[in-house]
């Protein structure tokens, strides 16, 4: 790719960024867009719009900027939880890598880069001059100026292991400390138990309240045994959308267009009132959904919620066997009791275990697929293989202004496109998986479109061409660091218009928010003012965060390859920092909170990038004929794996439990407290699953809390 090229990316993203920030700032000042754009205000009814009509609603303004900049992290913590702030210094965390990493780039590696006539010697027409220019592919076999790319790999490293143990630190303490001043939360004196030995002459309640009376005397307060609820849940489902339906229809329909035949598409059928229809149906669900309640007790899962009267109680059920037999009374943590995945106890466990085969082998035929627009888009960033394919296009592709589109800008966009389908698609296949709780579904699909996007938007554009049939490096190892270093500078250019193009261009188009806007649109035009349905979206930690993570792995790989990207990427991380302050303080909700789990994923995939950029920079080295360096580079991926293993040992147990020295000082702190005992007796039915509930629309509106069930079992 030329530079030209290059900037004709940079100018059409510009121009569409500034589009969307123009039109969103107009757009959320209208009252009738306040649910898309400040859904998470609106729910908690601090959205002050005005429908009064004045001239600054019509004018483009940066207030907002201001608006999300101004709060402390402090108030981020106390108002939008933990995890919401783990995002926000994954920014902070990439912006000081990053910044260093241009500095050094920027008025070191690209001067002497640019100064190296390995590639041409022609200074003139700057324009048409190939962006390899600016990268270590110009610099002279066996120059000493290549000393300069080691000392800065080296001194990259150091700074980055610096960063990731401030940061370590920093969000470990503010886990510890976040624990400490929320208040009880059901999870916390709560375990997950299974493989629960029932016998025949008990029932699964029975067994449980007799073993943990037995063995936990002390602490143990109550239990929930779990049922297989399924088929309820399928009936509230589908009551839930009639009553949904119903309620427009009342809004919407005509006295006189009430009657409609009740066949296929209202064509066919005797002609009845639909409105008379659907509630005849509705309470013919509500029925047997009373029945299929009152069977429940049958349907018992060996498996229950047991609650003690302490966190340290909780913690020693939890981390001690139960029984000689370690396959049963097996003990796992409880999520939040909002954040249980119920649809898990309704499925066996070996339904689950045949799940669990079909994901993985969906996930490897999703990443097979995807190598096709790969391949696509390999070919449009090489016009004459494109000519080639599509010899008609020839006289068109000699255009500069197409050419110059085609390989600067379509590229990216193609694959930016294909790559927003994955993360839904990986939210479904993690929710086959049988996780017991949204927020592992969500950590299990933030790994897999993480891992998804490394291999098929690096590794398969880096390994594309002839070095994509070059599969038997992966028999020997040797090999591997002198192919990526073939392969990789030569990529340079494709990643940096794909940081323009599928960096600031979805960042822009995150806050504009085009989808729910058209959502709303339609809502309103067809449903009418009436409609009061409203829903505040969840925080999409599982595609936010392997996106941050990604460009992250890119900027450390391309450091001394090609550091031209570091600029693009400082911008993309300072538009992303300002951008998602403002939509976790406006637009989304946080449907569960982990303590900044989602921490450690970076943690991960900093060190995989600085391990990957050492196998390069041998490579690289040895291609340019400088062994001494490369062998001298050798000890840096060894220095990275003993500090990565020190923050495994130092940090990362306090992500996964809290230490028995927190859980004590918190049941002290709690002993003198009066609300604790209101808190345990909420505590007894706080897992109870939602299919037990009673429930009901159809006979009157102040039914919904009127018993199905005359007694359920808890």
């Amino acid at each position: 790719m030329i530079l030209s090229a290059l900037l004709t990316s940079v100018g059409i993203n510009l121009g569409l960024c500034l589009l969307f920030f123009t039109l969103y700032s107009i757009l959320r000042k209208q009252p009738g867009n306040v649910g898309v754009y400040a859904p998470r205000l609106v729910a908690q009814g601090q959205s002050q719009a005005s429908a009064e009509f004045n001239l600054e609603r019509l004018l483009p303004t940066a207030g907002w900027v201001r608006t999300a900049w101004q709060p402390s992290e402090e108030h981020l913590l106390s108002t939008l939880g933990l995890d919401a702030v783990v995002v926000v210094r994954i920014f902070i965390f990439s912006l000081k890598v990053f910044t260093f990493a241009g500095i050094v780039g920027v008025f070191v590696l690209i001067p002497v880069n640019f100064l190296g006539n390995q590639l041409s010697e022609d200074f003139s027409d700057l324009p048409n001059k190939s962006l390899d220019s600016f990268s270590i592919s110009n610099v002279n076999v066996g120059s000493n100026r290549l000393w300069i790319h080691f000392c800065a790999a080296y001194v990259f490293t150091g700074v980055v292991c610096y960063f990731l143990y401030c940061e370590s630190l920093y969000i470990s303490s503010k886990r510890i400390a976040y624990f400490y001043s929320c208040k009880p939360q059901a999870h916390q004196f709560t375990v997950l138990v299974r493989g629960i030995p029932v016998s025949p002459e008990s029932s699964c309640g029975e067994t449980v309240e007799r073993f943990f009376t037995e063995y936990h005397p002390s602490t143990y307060l109550s239990h929930t045994v779990l049922r297989r609820t399924s088929k309820v849940q399928g009936l509230i489902s589908d009551a839930e959308k009639i009553r949904k339906r119903l309620a427009h229809l009342k809004l919407s329909t005509q006295s006189e267009q009430r009657f409609r035949r009740d066949g296929f598409l209202g064509i066919f059928g005797r002609k009845v009132d639909i409105i008379d229809h659907y509630e005849r149906k509705l309470g013919d669900l509500e029925d047997n959904l009373r029945m299929e309640q009152s069977s429940l007790g049958k349907q018992e899962v060996p498996a229950a919620f047991v609650s003690f009267k302490s966190r340290l109680g909780a913690a020693i059920a939890l981390h001690i066997p139960q029984g000689v037999n370690p396959t049963e009374w097996v003990a796992e943590r409880a999520p939040e009791p909002q954040d249980v995945h119920w649809p898990f106890f309704s499925s066996s466990f070996i339904k689950i275990w045949i799940f669990k085969l079909v994901v993985v082998v969906a996930c490897v035929s999703l990443t097979i697929l995807f190598l096709i627009p790969v391949l696509i888009v390999q070919g449009l960033t090489n016009l004459e293989q494109l000519e080639t394919w599509f010899p008609f296009l020839e006289s068109i592709l000699k255009l500069n202004v197409v050419s110059q589109v085609i390989t600067g800008y379509l590229p990216s966009l193609i694959l930016h496109l294909f790559l927003s389908l994955v993360p839904p698609i990986m939210i479904f296949f993690s929710s086959m998986q049988g996780y017991m709780s949204f927020s592992q579904i969500e950590k299990s699909a933030c790994t897999k479109v993480l891992w998804f996007t490394i291999w098929n938007i690096f590794f398969a554009n880096v390994l594309s061409g002839s070095a994509l049939y070059q599969v038997n490096i992966f028999l020997e190892p040797k090999k591997i660091p002198k192919v990526l270093a073939e392969a990789v500078p030569s990529q340079a250019a494709f990643f940096i218009a794909y940081v323009v193009t599928s960096g600031w261009t979805s960042l822009s188009s995150e806050l504009f928010r085009l989808i729910p806007l058209i959502c709303s649109f339609f809502k309103r035009l067809f449903a009418g003012k009436d409609s009061n349905e409203f829903d505040v979206p969840s925080t999409p930690y599982h595609s936010v965060v392997p996106r941050i993570v990604f460009f992250g792995l890119l900027g450390v790989t391309y450091f001394f390859l090609a550091p031209l990207i570091l600029p693009f990427l400082i911008i993309y991380y300072c538009m992303g920092y300002i951008i998602y302050r403002n939509q976790l303080l406006n637009v989304y909700s946080s449907k569960y909170e982990t303590g900044g789990k989602f921490w450690p994923i970076v943690h991960n995939s900093m060190i995989f990038s600085l391990i990957l950029m050492h196998v390069i920079a041998i490579g690289i080295f040895g291609l340019k004929k400088l062994p001494l360096a490369s062998s001298l580079i050798i000890p840096l991926p060894i220095l990275t794996l003993l500090f990565d293993q020190y923050i495994r040992r130092r940090f990362l147990p306090i992500f996964k439990a809290y230490p028995v020295e927190c859980l004590v000082n918190k049941d002290r702190a709690d002993e003198n407290d009066p609300a604790m005992a209101e808190f345990f007796d909420k505590l007894v039915s706080a897992y109870r699953d939602p299919a037990l509930d009673p429930l009901q629309y159809s006979r009157n509106t102040d039914g919904q809390n009127a018993p199905l069930l005359g007694a359920a079992e808890v």
